[in-house]
């Protein structure tokens, strides 16, 4: 277990939704957006170079440098450099921006320290708390885990930053991530959630190792989102199939019986596993923020975990 707090405050703040994920977010709103994240009692932000080509990490250092940086936890990500790009039209990979950058997967020592650099420029910071390796899954698994992470280990133990590990949305990456024996926290997207939990082996792993997770991508991407899942919700940014909308549906009618809403639950489910330290959650406005921290403020009694099991809706 690392020596990051991950734990302070209601939840992390995860920044791709300030780097124009799917659409544009001004400036003034997204500055909005961090400082509500604060005022709620936020003291964990992530970020990555992939979110908006840099936007993210730029609109989060600026918003946070005038806070102490004592004072919360940072973490951001390598793999993906950026390199300048044609700047004719906007980026290929869901953030509204203009690619006047591209990504280049680099998992070499070189370049890991070199993505962290220019992460810590774009941050206006001198070190950031976490560094994970983003998704070497979809691009060279093998050499993400033999020379990205290794690297990133060794900043480590420079005391660079103060701990590492992998973030994906994969069960599989992240298991042979954690069977290096090099990570000191995971970065869980999707796997682990109040719909589906096909990555509870692996959390089980890592509470047994010592290894942290932080999940994230807990409503998946928009299913668990609202009280009442309608016909053009979506689920890992696609349109919902009709099963998973279902069974969407009948985890919020066992949630209204015990007066609790479905966002509520899916907020709460991951933090009663030991292993989970903290749960990040996107925002693109101020009001975001605020209802999610409601959400995460609400008590859920233990009898909604029951009868969803008696109901054979959740396994653990």
């Amino acid at each position: 277990m690392s020596d990051v707090e991950f734990d302070r405050g209601p939840f992390w703040f995860g920044g791709a939704g300030i780097g124009n994920l799917l659409r544009e977010v001004s400036d003034d709103d997204a500055r909005a957006t961090v400082d509500a994240a604060w005022d709620v009692g936020v003291r964990g932000f992530d970020t990555a170079p992939h979110y908006g080509l840099g936007l993210s990490e730029r609109r989060l250092g600026a918003a946070l440098a005038d806070r102490p940086r004592n004072a919360y936890a940072l973490s951001t990500k390598v793999g993906r450099r950026l390199v300048p790009g044609p700047g004719d039209g906007t980026d290929d990979d869901g953030f509204a921006v203009l690619n006047d950058l591209v990504r280049r997967w680099d998992p070499t020592p070189d370049g890991v320290r070199r993505s962290l650099d220019e992460s810590l420029g774009r941050l206006g910071l001198d070190h950031v708390d976490v560094a994970y390796l983003h998704d070497p899954d979809v691009y060279d698994l093998h050499a993400g885990l033999t020379q990205a992470l290794p690297a990133l280990a060794a900043l480590r133990d420079e005391g660079v930053v103060r701990a590492v590990g992998v973030g994906s949305n994969s069960v599989a990456a992240l298991t042979a991530a954690v069977d290096t024996g090099l990570c000191d926290v995971v970065m869980l997207a999707g796997r682990y959630t109040l719909l589906e939990q096909p990555a509870a082996g692996l959390v089980a792993t890592c509470a047994e190792r010592g290894v942290d997770v932080v999940a994230v991508g807990v409503y998946n991407s928009g299913l668990l989102s609202r009280p009442l899942p309608a016909e053009d919700t979506t689920y890992d940014y696609a349109p919902a199939p009709a099963e998973l909308l279902d069974r969407a549906r009948a985890l919020a009618a066992v949630c209204a019986r015990h007066g609790v809403t479905l966002p509520e639950a899916a907020l709460a489910f991951p933090r009663r596993a030991a292993a989970v330290r903290a749960v990040a959650v996107g925002a693109q406005s101020a009001d975001q923020v605020r209802e999610n921290a409601a959400r995460a403020a609400a008590v859920v009694p233990e009898a909604l975990w029951h009868d969803l099991r008696a109901e054979g809706l959740l396994a653990s």
